[in-house]
């Protein structure tokens, strides 16, 4: 994975990494030297706006200045909790019980809401929900108890007989907030962009996943070949940059409206993505979903990303992942234990 991270920061420099140039007059992006606006830097995408709006909130599109200030005043109070030793978990666990997750301390979820304070981040449809999938389509979410190969939600699991039977991140396969599409949750929400002249890489933070996005007018991949993160092309509309992937592999989900679910298939899924430079901290990310064979319509979320103030980090989520051999180590005990008079 390391190994993965320098092999693409080596090919954007044997082919000349873009160099940004100083940000331009007010309302006019910084560009590169081929003219295109520069969208490189490292870009914090963490927001206490969700993705769908809340159920309280059906008929409310905006939120008031104090709502506003009590949701961010809320989490302000949150992350000083968890700095108090009532809400650190005890050591030792206790033994045979549920040791549950990770305690607050480790979240980071954001400090504010989206600039133009909507309560989603979904903007069509206008409901800012996600719109009904087509009777019969597949639909997944977590220790429901069934087996469903191929899991196809990020956390969680359908039981415990092998790693096949958990969550894609929890296999460290792919990030629970990378996507593609990119939602915000948890913690390691940042991005960062390079740019060529002919190709743009997008590098997640989380489980350092790299997608290349040629910018040349190739065609996408064969119909057979299937990846993780789709096959990925690029194009400039005016200064904003339009990413359309395709061929995304069965193995993942048309879309996840919550790290613990799924629905659909990857393999009819048409994802656009549109990066777009507002200001020198602010980088405006919409990603449309569009999969007729899902989805009753195609639906919108926009988020605004801004300028991140710390260097990546390696999340090199397979190294020491103990957590997949413990639970099913646990699992294997707990059947010999029932097995034995």
């Amino acid at each position: 994975m390391r190994i993965a991270r320098v092999a693409v920061l080596s090919m954007l420099v044997a082919v000349g990494l873009c160099l940004p140039s100083p940000v331009g007059a007010q309302g006019e992006p910084p560009r590169l030297p081929d003219g295109k606006p520069d969208l490189q830097g490292v870009w914090d995408f963490r927001t206490l706006t969700p993705l769908q709006r809340p159920d309280d909130r059906t008929d409310q599109a905006q939120l008031t200045p104090e709502e506003i200030a009590e949701i961010e005043e809320n989490s302000r109070q949150a992350a000083i909790d968890a700095d108090q030793p009532s809400e650190v978990r005890t050591e030792p666990l206790p033994v045979g019980g549920n040791v549950g997750g990770y305690n607050n301390y480790w979240f980071d979820r954001g400090a504010g809401v989206v600039d133009d304070g909507r309560t989603a981040l979904i903007i069509d449809p206008p409901s800012g929900r996600v719109p009904d999938s087509h009777p019969g389509v597949s639909r997944q979410a977590t220790e429901d108890g069934e087996s469903q190969r191929p899991i196809r939600f990020r956390v969680g699991g359908s039981g415990s007989d092998g790693p096949e039977d958990r969550g894609l991140a929890e296999r460290c396969l792919l990030g629970f907030n990378t996507g593609p599409p990119i939602v915000p949750g948890g913690y390691n929400q940042n991005i960062q962009i390079f740019q060529t002249a002919d190709h743009v890489v997008i590098l997640n933070e989380m489980v350092h996943d790299s997608r290349i996005v040629p910018l040349d007018g190739r065609d996408p991949l064969p119909d057979h070949m299937r990846q993780w993160l789709g096959s990925s092309r690029g194009h400039w509309d005016g200064d904003t940059l339009v990413v359309e992937t395709t061929h995304f592999t069965d193995q993942t989900a048309s879309f996840a409206p919550s790290v613990r679910s799924s629905v659909g298939s990857g393999t009819t899924l048409h994802l656009t993505e549109r990066f777009r430079r507002l200001d020198n901290d602010t980088l405006l990310y919409e990603f449309t979903v569009n999969d007729p064979d899902t989805w009753t319509t195609p639906f919108t979320a926009a988020l605004p990303m801004k300028r991140g103030r710390a260097p990546m980090f390696e999340y090199a989520c397979h190294e020491g992942n103990y957590g997949m051999l413990n639970l099913l180590t646990g699992a294997r005990m707990e059947e010999l234990a029932v097995s034995q008079p």
